[in-house]
């Protein structure tokens, strides 16, 4: 959290004692006025204590947010918190401006949401799912249903008052799989930008390093470096060996740096949550080939899975299926939650076999069907005529939320 602008102003002995006693009247409202959420004693002895210092006598604005992270899963909804306080307390509603913006990692802003009293205006991808909570004066608040991958990121919450301002940070996480991705062409073969439409196209999006530091500590050991959303090129080692920067060497995420986005190639690592539909090894009496695959998947009313679904679904249905099969990139791979000797060793995982011909009949099919909650709301969210969305709140309106906040 931050303030957007900071003012020194010089006080005489009487006027510096005022404002300390306002200090600590406004700091005694916000104790009461916001939610308290305990944690554990490790977490909570590493946090930062913010201040917060009013800019003037009068009009000030103070912003406070959830401090850490607010975590949900996509397809959720999320309540991305933030409350102030003005003064004077008797102030127009109607004045007060409030703003959430995400921010990305090249210091640049997008817009979310605005409100000014009543008028409220919603953008781009979140039209349609960005709403205030409205739970009370001071709430600044909003809600994001139908969460997706792009939504992950740093959000900005600004309120204005006339001429006065004050911001708060929150980081929106979302519960997920890292997985390793390279294509039919063969290992180190992308480009950044190629690398994130290879995720694109298997329904995830490049991992950040928190996504793949958190894959790391849960695990996973890989010995090809790939790009991250933030152009640096990684990979994660739980098991140091002579073939992956020396044996010698300590445990860790490795790390290449910032590369070359458009000159210099390599594998990516992608990220994925929970889905929206359903996963299933298709059940055929035969072997097919990977265009009979891709049509026995339409007669079952659904689709040839993803990379990205594949792994979702090894993480959040646990899906265990010691048949390898097709998948819409051409791979063959099959997954494991409860090892065994003659499903590819002691480990969990998502296997892969590689990129056959494609005409070889040798292999099953894994197949994804949609929600069909999930394809109305696209639907319904298709024929929006505008971005000036505003929405009353009521119990019908605004789904049950599940927020973690830690």
């Amino acid at each position: 959290m931050a303030l957007s602008r900071t003012k020194y102003i010089q006080f005489s002995k009487e006027s510096q004692l005022h404002f300390l006693k306002k200090i600590s009247f406004v700091a005694f409202i916000l104790a009461f006025a916001l939610p308290v959420y305990s944690l554990p004693p490790d977490i909570e002895k590493g946090r930062k204590k913010v201040v917060h210092v009013l800019e003037d006598d009068t009009g000030a604005v103070i912003v406070q947010t959830a401090p850490g992270k607010v975590v949900t899963h996509r397809g959720g909804s999320i309540t991305l918190p933030c409350r102030f306080h003005h003064e004077p307390e008797n102030i127009d509603p109607a004045r007060i401006r409030i703003k959430w913006t995400k921010v990305t990692d090249a210091l640049q802003f997008e817009d979310v949401f605005v409100a000014l009293g009543r008028q409220q205006r919603v953008f781009g991808p979140y039209r349609g799912r960005v709403f205030l909570e409205q739970a009370g004066p001071g709430d600044a608040s909003v809600i994001i249903q139908n969460v997706t991958l792009e939504d992950y990121g740093r959000y900005e919450c600004e309120v204005t008052n006339d001429m006065e301002d004050d911001t708060g940070f929150v980081n929106l996480d979302l519960e997920g799989v890292v997985f390793p991705y390279y294509p039919r062409e063969g290992r180190y073969k992308l480009n950044y930008h190629e690398a994130e439409d290879a995720c694109k196209k298997q329904d995830a999006i490049l991992a950040s390093h928190s996504q793949l530091h958190k894959a790391w500590l849960e695990g996973l050991d890989w010995c090809n470096a790939g790009w991250l959303e933030d152009g640096s090129v990684q990979y994660p080692i739980s098991h140091p060996r002579d073939q992956c920067g020396r044996k010698d060497n300590p445990a860790g995420v490795r790390n290449y740096g910032y590369r070359h986005k458009e000159k210099e190639r390599y594998d990516a690592f992608c990220f994925t949550s929970k889905l929206n539909g359903k996963v299933h090894f298709l059940k055929r009496f035969k072997k097919v080939n990977y265009v009979e695959a891709m049509k026995a998947c339409v007669r079952d009313g659904s689709l040839m899975a993803k990379v990205g679904q594949l792994y979702a679904a090894w993480t959040f249905q646990l899906l265990d299926r010691c048949e390898a099969g097709w998948l819409e990139d051409g791979s063959i791979r099959y997954p494991i939650v409860n090892p065994r000797s003659r499903c590819g060793g002691s480990q969990p995982g998502v296997r892969h076999l590689g990129f056959p011909d494609k005409k070889f009949r040798l292999y099953g099919v894994y197949c994804f069907r949609k929600n069909k909650d999930e394809a109305a709301f696209a639907t319904e969210i298709a024929k929006s005529p505008t971005e000036n969305l505003t929405r009353k709140k009521s119990s019908n309106s605004i789904p049950m939320n599940t927020t973690m906040v830690i």
